[in-house]
């Protein structure tokens, strides 16, 4: 038997090998994808109401379309990533499919753009009220720029994860990521995504409480500080979003500080991601409420609907 064949061989049995599946591991990944589902339908709805709805066709409600398009493909993402790891668990195996390093580099983008969506937002709410006369800077097509800076950004920013090989297959927890341990690209993952954008959205904040609480000292036209206190609103709403993610995502950062100087638990994925995929909905579901004009829509087609089927049911009363 030649070296050939037994490379060969020895690559075939790394890529599929027999793996022990705990009791928990099927009824937690139906679960997760029965949340990942849900996401995606509210997903889907949100940005079906933006496209038909010529209410919802302004440059805020955009911003908040690019949010809800980056947690949109980030569930499918995690969907695909998890009825392949839910196949594997069935068959009590451990196998890296083709598309899983893929999945891991494209799980960063989406994360990367979400959190770069918010800032965005938060920008463009800052501007709006310290620059209200800087027309261009509000306009669609600037800020439509971008937004499409930042996705550019969030894919570019995801590529050292796949050319220094960071991205690796966990069996145990059937999932490609990148390994919780104390490395440059962790270091550069964490400020790229989290620090950098959550920094910026807090510090916008915080100068637009400042900003209301001086005009208001000041006299100062009615008109703007109703502009000022309604996009200080906005931002709030914003910080809401960002701390529900970051909450649920405890975990996951307890695990991360724990790799910066130990190996984590076996199955710390399984439990980080489950509480990131509960975020993920509970997200949506703000969404949702926070985006006036679609919530407005929504109440509209139901007292629609509602109305159509009092209105049949007194026509039924009066034929009887």
């Amino acid at each position: 038997m030649n070296s050939t064949t037994i490379v060969s061989m020895q690559t075939s049995i790394s890529n599929s090998s027999t793996i022990n599946t705990e009791p928990w591991f099927i009824p937690l990944d139906i679960i997760n994808i029965i949340f990942l589902i849900l996401v995606i339908i509210l997903g889907v709805l949100f940005l079906f109401i933006i496209i038909i709805d010529k209410t919802c066709h302004t440059v805020p409600v955009m911003l908040v379309a690019s949010s809800c398009l980056a947690k949109l493909l980030f569930a499918i993402d995690l969907l695909g990533m998890l009825i392949w790891s839910l196949k594997n668990d069935l068959k009590q195996i451990a196998y890296q499919d083709s598309l899983c390093v893929f999945r891991g580099y494209f799980m960063h983008a989406a994360i990367a753009a979400q959190f770069g969506s918010y800032l965005l937002q938060a920008i463009y709410r800052y501007i709006t009220v310290i620059y209200p006369t800087r027309l261009f800077w509000q306009s669609k097509q600037f800020q439509g720029f971008l937004i499409g800076l930042i996705w550019v950004c969030a894919f570019i920013f995801a590529t050292p994860h796949v050319v220094t090989g960071e991205i690796q297959y966990n069996a145990d927890n059937q999932i490609c990521e990148t390994p919780f341990h104390l490395s440059l690209i962790i270091i550069y993952n964490i400020i790229y995504v989290y620090f950098i954008p959550l920094n910026g959205i807090m510090f916008i904040y915080v100068k637009l409480i400042l900003y209301v609480k001086e005009i208001n000292k000041r006299v100062t036209p009615v008109n703007t500080v109703s502009r000022a206190q309604r996009e200080l609103k906005m931002v709030h709403r914003i910080v809401i979003l960002v701390s529900i993610l970051l909450i649920l995502g405890v975990p996951y950062t307890i695990f991360i500080f724990i790799g910066f100087f130990t190996q984590p638990p076996k199955y710390h994925l399984r439990i980080a991601t489950a509480f990131v995929y509960i975020a993920l909905l509970f997200i949506m579901i703000t969404l949702f409420q926070f985006t006036d004009p679609v919530k407005t829509y929504i109440i509209k087609k139901l007292k629609r609907q509602s109305n159509i089927v009092a209105t049949i049911t007194m026509q039924m009363v009066e034929v009887r």
